[in-house]
């Protein structure tokens, strides 16, 4: 099992940048893919990135490659996402995600792969 809590939202001006960071609990962090979602007003949940259970493969969505970066910690436990260059598209509450254990990174590129979600926290990114 695993939990999961979210920071490190909030407002931010168009080209600017924040870093979002995930406490994760549970024996098996070290073993499952991990990732981050979006999901805007009134739109559906969107993939984000998706970090292997090494950390060695990652996955970044088009719309923000070049842009976010995924990166984990196992020691701490933790996920990030290092969002630079924000767009005001780029505003919608942010969910970290984890797999099940030693599912393959690519499982986490869609909402179906996805075991354990947090909770989310808000990212608004003004014009």
């Amino acid at each position: 099992q695993v939990q999961l809590v979210e920071s490190g939202g909030g407002l931010v001006q168009a080209g600017g940048s924040l870093r979002l960071s995930c406490a994760a609990s549970g024996r098996t962090f070290s073993s499952v893919a991990m990732g981050w979602f979006r999901q805007a007003p009134g739109k559906e949940r969107e993939f984000v990135a998706a970090i292997s259970w090494s950390g060695s493969t990652s996955y970044h969505a088009d719309s923000v490659k070049n842009r976010f970066t995924i990166s984990r910690d196992n020691a701490k436990t933790a996920v990030y996402l290092q969002m630079n260059s924000l767009k005001p598209e780029d505003s919608a509450v942010y969910y970290c995600a984890a797999s099940n254990p030693g599912a393959s990174t690519t499982t986490m590129t869609g909402r179906a792969g996805v075991r354990y979600w947090g909770q989310g926290t808000q990212v608004t990114v003004s014009s």
